[in-house]
């Protein structure tokens, strides 16, 4: 499933340090503002320990995590919207992102100067802010002109549609972001094609030091007294010590490391999580003894399209799905013994799969 989440911000925050945390492909890290010249992209595989509770019931060759693709978008500065640090480049592969993971320095170091002369990371989330809103606010205006030429000939749907977008002209002349304007979802027609970046999902990192790991520090305080209104997920990120963890071979090796500072889990495993739900994503597995498979689908999605994520084939002779609960398999501990306790349920094409199923394709082509 084609779906990338970016990761953005101001130049030297510390967002390729994360996204190397997370993904096989490395970017280059700099210590000299817009050091980069493109955009790094990596697939990571989505940490789900319900993959190894299933193998606990089932013997398998392998387990096949699902995965979702990062893009890693070099820093944005004042005046990207104009081309500043090559802008207007990056501005463009946001475009082309389906939700955002926005990085914010909480941290200071003399070794990494700030751009700005001082670490202010409200300061910086209103700068990325204010860049995407002027390249929407200019991608709403072109389109202004354009229907109000059309509505000249008495046209009522560009006449409409005018309307519509002059209501976004304001939210974005108030420093308002796209996403938080009321709108019917039959209005939004107007907007679907301009794939404004202030649309998009998006949640924030905090990037500390070590010592702020566990419980942050008050930059991350006032990022989170500046968000407590917004409908939004903060995590902290102690980009540099994740680093070094990512570089450890050996598994119990990190997990001493881990619990050296305090932490259960690698935070960029709770980052990885967070950019799926972000995407709107949700996982249904396929269990066997060749493979026991995680697999992406939108939540919402019905089984026969979720049959056609594994292969086309099963989409087009879709029969039905046996479906099992992943609680259910995992507590009675087999497919034979979820049958006969009658929780092995036979659903049609238009069966809602649940994050968790475990699907059984019944096909004919």
């Amino acid at each position: 499933m084609a779906l990338q989440c970016g990761i953005i911000g101001i130049t030297n925050v510390g967002k390729t340090t994360i996204f190397n945390c997370m993904s096989d492909t490395k970017g280059e890290t700099s210590t000299f503002a817009f050091g980069a010249s493109k955009s790094n992209i990596g697939i990571i595989q989505v940490p789900d320990q319900r993959l190894y509770e299933l193998e606990k019931h089932q013997v398998t060759n392998k387990i096949v995590h699902t995965t979702v693709e990062i893009v890693d978008i070099p820093g944005l500065a004042k005046g990207s919207n104009k081309g500043e640090g090559m802008g207007n480049k990056f501005l463009g592969d946001i475009r082309n992102t389906d939700a955002l993971i926005h990085v914010l320095r909480c941290f200071d170091s003399e070794a990494l100067p700030h751009i700005d002369g001082s670490v202010d990371p409200v300061r910086d989330l209103e700068t990325v802010g204010l860049e995407l809103q002027v390249k929407d606010l200019e991608s709403v205006v072109k389109k202004t002109e354009r229907l109000k030429r059309a509505a000249k000939s008495a046209d009522k749907d560009a006449m409409h549609g005018v309307e519509v977008l002059e209501r976004y002209i304001e939210h974005f002349e108030g420093f308002s972001d796209a996403r938080t304007l009321a709108v019917k979802d039959e209005d939004k027609k107007y907007i679907d094609d301009l794939f404004l970046l202030t649309m998009k999902p998006v949640m924030y990192v905090c990037n500390v030091d070590e010592r702020s790991a566990i419980a942050g520090n008050h930059f991350v305080d006032r990022v989170k007294e500046y968000l407590k209104d917004k409908d939004t997920e903060i995590l902290v990120i102690a980009g540099a010590i994740e680093a070094d963890i990512a570089e450890l071979e050996n598994i119990d090796d990190r997990k001493a490391f881990l619990k050296d500072i305090g932490l259960e889990e690698p935070g960029v495993d709770k980052l990885v999580r967070a950019a799926y739900r972000l995407l709107d994503l949700q996982t249904f597995f396929t269990v066997g003894p060749k493979e026991i498979r995680a697999w992406t689908i939108k939540k919402g999605m019905t089984a026969s399209k979720a049959a056609g994520v594994i292969h086309s084939d099963l989409e087009r002779g879709f029969i039905r799905a046996e479906v099992m609960r992943y609680q259910d398999f995992i507590t009675l501990g087999s497919e034979h013994a979820c049958r006969e306790a009658g929780k092995l349920l036979i659903e049609g094409k238009n069966y809602i799969v649940g994050d968790g199923d475990i699907l059984n394709i019944r096909f004919n082509v």
